[in-house]
């Protein structure tokens, strides 16, 4: 399993449910690494999307331990075992981890890699990413150049985890 992500300088994802920044290039990064591939996401990163419908071109799984909760278009897992039996057969770079912040604390360390958009800015957050920088099994492997849109500065780093752990 891989994640993917944009964070600010202080990890930051989300702040009441809504994305923090506007940045049409990484929408646009987002969907060529995403498309084709099985995303997996908690309840209200599902609902945070477009129409808080699944993504098109995706097998999209949502993780919720409630039992009741039903997306139509998107497969409802239960539990990280249930996630594990269903992924099984699925190439691991074919799995993506969009969030959010309780699946990406509780899941990074199963991910192989992760791609991070980072951005130079900071704001009000109520949801943030793990830091990276501060795992001892993760390594920056590769930044791209810093780019510019919106009036923000940014750019896509990439970081592999050297001690994957089971899914379990």
């Amino acid at each position: 399993m891989q994640a993917i992500v944009a964070v600010d300088l202080n990890y930051a994802i989300g702040n009441k449910g809504q994305m923090l920044y506007h940045l049409p290039d990484d929408l646009k990064h987002f969907a060529r690494i995403t498309r084709g591939k099985t995303l997996v996401m908690g309840r209200a990163t599902l609902e945070s999307l477009p129409g808080g419908k699944p993504l098109k071109d995706r097998l999209n799984i949502v993780l919720t331990r409630n039992r009741d909760y039903q997306a139509e278009g998107a497969v409802v897992l239960h539990s990280t075992q249930e996630l594990a039996e269903y992924i099984a057969d699925i190439p691991p770079d074919d799995v993506m981890l969009i969030g959010g912040d309780s699946l990406y604390h509780e899941l990074i360390d199963c991910c192989d890699k992760a791609y991070v958009t980072k951005i130079d800015a900071v704001t009000q957050a109520d949801s943030f990413f793990p830091n990276l920088d501060d795992k001892a099994n993760w390594e920056l492997v590769s930044c791209s150049p810093t780019q510019e849109q919106n009036g923000l500065h940014f750019s896509y780093c990439e970081y592999v985890n050297q001690m994957v752990e089971p899914l379990l």
